[in-house]
């Protein structure tokens, strides 16, 4: 994994708006594709045409938009075996906790079309059977890199605590051993996006989420909780060297008030137990922006690399480019510059189906980040960036 050594890099935390001529072939919402051969031709263009837009707009570190996923999370319940869907209805508002509490309306008109979502089950011993999927996606994101100036490639898998979360254990009866087996079932997809040559991107926006929810139990109840999930990605990423993995975490990507996130110093530590050389963190929304100081505080180990958000998909306003460089001087001041890469603090699109804001404004907030990381690189190293 490259630092930043002679100039800030870019890169974003990977979902991004998928083309509705990729959606109408096969989608949640099109349903599966009829016709596969021109399914697979059409995402390896739509791949193509999207590294080529990353590039276009600045981003070094680009991937496939996740174009080949359902979503961000649930996309692995289509490649493990073991879960079937059950009578009943999981409410995803119901763990919003005291977000709920306060700001029902709000909660309503944000979740109200993904409402009582089917219940998963597992049902039998967890297996992954897709590795014919992922080598389609690196394929397709090795050939859409060759020849473009993109510095590195990267793909997002899934971490054990926000894969199939609310997912009902009628097999194992025992969390511990449950929460391992996922997570041995995912190390097959990490080992192959590793093997494929692409840096892997572990998303784990359930470890922050489930915060607020179980701290209301009690604190104790979330720690034990969040420890058994770092434990089982640390077991699943053991193979893997360091400087091949980035480790996002973020709040939630919903346009909530956000009042009852986790606090970033209640949960950093879990954060580097993950044995990753990047850390993606929110960094740009009105809610987390103050959290750099945090890192005033606790040490970034050597070696290690921080992503901060300085563009947010929270809002339609596209950042100036001298406050996004703010942004990233303020941190580099901090950690050192060659321990910052630019990014974003969550993805545009985290199911295929739902955009966070309009694609033109997605595309100009990349602009802009790069354009901000050009500032910042003028500042920190007394030159502009090449």
């Amino acid at each position: 994994m490259k630092h930043s050594d002679d100039r800030i890099l870019t890169t974003h935390v990977g979902s991004i708006i998928r083309p509705e001529a990729l959606l109408a072939l096969g989608s949640q919402k099109s349903g599966p594709p009829k016709d596969p051969a021109a399914y697979a031709a059409a995402l390896r263009d739509g791949v193509r045409e999207v590294v080529r837009k990353q590039v276009a707009a600045g981003i070094d570190i680009v991937n496939d938009g996740e174009y080949g996923k359902s979503s961000w999370a649930n996309y692995v319940l289509e490649r493990i075996k073991g879960f079937e869907v059950r009578e009943g209805r999981f409410d995803p508002r119901d763990w919003l906790g005291r977000e709920r509490e306060r700001f029902p309306e709000l909660v309503e008109a944000e979740f109200g079309q993904y409402m009582k979502r089917p219940v998963q089950a597992c049902v039998a011993p967890i297996e992954y059977h897709a590795l014919d999927v992922v080598r389609r996606d690196a394929t397709n994101l090795k050939d859409a890199i060759a020849g473009t100036a993109a510095t590195e490639g990267f793909l997002t898998v899934v971490a054990p605590a926000s894969a199939a979360f609310n997912a009902v254990d009628d097999y194992y009866h025992n969390e511990h051993d449950y929460v391992m087996a996922l997570a041995e079932a995912l190390r097959q997809e990490y080992l192959e996006v590793h093997k494929a040559g692409l840096l892997v991107q572990v998303d784990d926006a359930v470890l922050a989420n489930m915060y607020d929810y179980l701290v209301q139990k009690s604190p104790r109840d979330y720690r034990r909780w969040a420890e058994l999930r770092i434990e089982a990605l640390v077991y699943a990423l053991r193979d893997i060297p360091a400087d091949r993995i980035r480790y996002h975490v973020c709040f939630g990507s919903w346009h909530l008030p956000h009042t009852v996130d986790a606090p970033l110093e209640e949960i950093v530590d879990l954060i580097l137990q993950v044995p990753a050389q990047a850390y993606s963190l929110e960094a740009a929304n009105p809610r987390h922006e103050h959290e750099w100081r945090v890192w005033e505080r606790v040490r970034l180990p050597p070696g290690k690399i921080l992503i901060p958000g300085v563009i947010t998909h929270h809002i339609v306003t596209v950042e100036h480019p001298q406050v996004i460089a703010d942004r990233i001087v303020r941190f580099a001041r901090i950690v050192g510059r060659e321990n910052v890469i630019a990014g974003s603090d969550c993805g545009f699109a985290q199911q295929e189906t739902l955009a966070r804001v309009h694609p033109k404004v997605m595309w100009a907030k990349f602009e802009a980040l790069a354009a901000g990381a050009r500032l910042a690189t003028a500042e920190l190293w007394g030159r502009a960036a090449a």
